[in-house]
């Protein structure tokens, strides 16, 4: 009764009867139905809201990178090689024999700081070596004008942990130019940051002549990197300062700088893969030349550790003899390398067929028809005598 009363005492609301005889309420039922539509129409927006944030996150992690000119580094960047080719226009025309031999040999010299310093010792840990040639390295290196050695290995370790993704620095996959020389004129992409700060320096942060260089980066760049090179032929054989300046500083460092960038750019680009066809770097003859033996990239790439980055040492590889003649002196110490077993079962696994596999008599490769030559040879041999 008190429910019937209820029911009458709203207002639009009319009673039935079920099949049953008893009595029911179709408001009751209207209303059963607007609360299960107002239900399905809640749940209907909640997976419609739930869809569309789906799809922008879809969206946002899709979302392709679209990076922005760093314009100071680039106006840096023209001045850099509009200035390198007036100086080799220097070189040509006006300036003494001896600055062009001596910008010469400061590329070359100097380069051994960055192949034997911040490249195999400190990027890659390769070998030790004692605080006297720590110091040399170091100096070295500040000449190439190439950043501090922190930061250089930092963006190498990088470059070699997340080789060709978005978090390589200097991702060959983005093409030449980015490769060489784009990545510093660009934007880095927001996966490079990440990776940065993910990588452990701790062993560079104890080593007191990196942070050093690091601390007083700006003063010694000034130092070795401009006024010893333009002083020095201006000072012994009479140099015009012009000429020394557009010679020794800007031609002399963009020179350096560039085949550095060819390691990045060349060696990842053309080349054989010997060792792992699957992965960009190359093993490039002219960058090795250039670049002090840097240019075996395919090899360096599949076994980092190896202080010679190179399968034969030191053939076209002067940073191998250079890291030599400072282990006799015993600067250079534990030196880290690869056993022939491993490379050949590497480059049996994943090379692209390049790989030589003879190397002297004795080679358990060698072919069937020429080791039964050899051996009828040496048995001809031994009847004459």
């Amino acid at each position: 009764m008190y429910e019937n009363n209820s029911f009458l005492m709203t207002e639009g609301l009319h009673e039935g009867v079920l099949g049953n005889g008893t009595a029911i309420n179709s408001g009751s039922i209207k209303g059963n139905l607007i609360k299960r539509r107002i239900k399905h129409e809640t749940v209907d927006e909640t997976q419609q809201k739930t869809h569309e944030n789906i799809e922008t996150n879809e969206t946002n992690e899709t979302e392709e990178f679209v990076p922005h000119i760093r314009w100071p580094d680039t106006f840096v960047q023209l001045y850099l090689h509009l200035g390198c080719l007036y100086g080799i226009y220097l070189c040509l025309t006006s300036a003494r024999f001896y600055t062009v031999v001596f910008a010469l040999l400061t590329v070359y010299m100097s380069g051994f700081g960055i192949t034997a310093g911040a490249h195999r010792l400190w990027s890659h840990r390769a070998y030790k070596a004692t605080w006297q040639l720590r110091l040399l390295l170091v100096l070295l290196f500040t000449i190439t004008g190439q950043r501090h050695v922190y930061v250089w290995a930092l963006d190498h370790r990088v470059h070699h942990k997340y080789s060709e993704t978005d978090a390589d620095p200097h991702n060959a996959k983005r093409g030449f130019f980015f490769s060489h020389v784009g990545w510093l004129v660009l934007t880095p992409h927001p996966s490079v940051i990440e990776k940065r700060n993910s990588v452990d320096m701790s062993d560079l942060e104890a080593d007191p002549i990196v942070m050093w260089q690091k601390k007083y980066y700006p003063i010694l760049f000034l130092l070795f990197n401009i006024i010893l090179p333009v002083s020095i032929p201006a000072y012994f054989w009479q140099e015009s300062l012009w000429n020394s300046f557009w010679i020794n500083f800007n031609a002399r460092f963009t020179i350096t700088l560039n085949i550095a960038f060819f390691v990045n750019s060349v060696a990842h680009m053309w080349g054989q893969k010997p060792y792992d066809k699957n992965i960009s770097p190359v093993e490039n003859l002219a960058v090795s030349i250039a670049a002090l033996g840097e240019g075996w990239h395919n090899y360096h790439h599949v076994f980092p550790w190896d202080y010679k980055t190179g399968e034969l040492g030191n053939g076209y590889n002067p940073s191998t003899s250079f890291i030599h003649f400072f282990a006799k002196l015993g600067w250079a110490y534990e030196l880290k390398s690869v056993s022939k077993n491993m490379i050949l079962r590497r480059a049996k696994k994943t090379g692209d067929g390049s790989h030589p596999q003879i190397w002297g008599y004795g080679d358990e490769d060698i072919e069937k028809e020429d080791k039964e030559e050899l051996e009828r040879m040496a048995a001809e041999e031994m009847t004459v005598e």
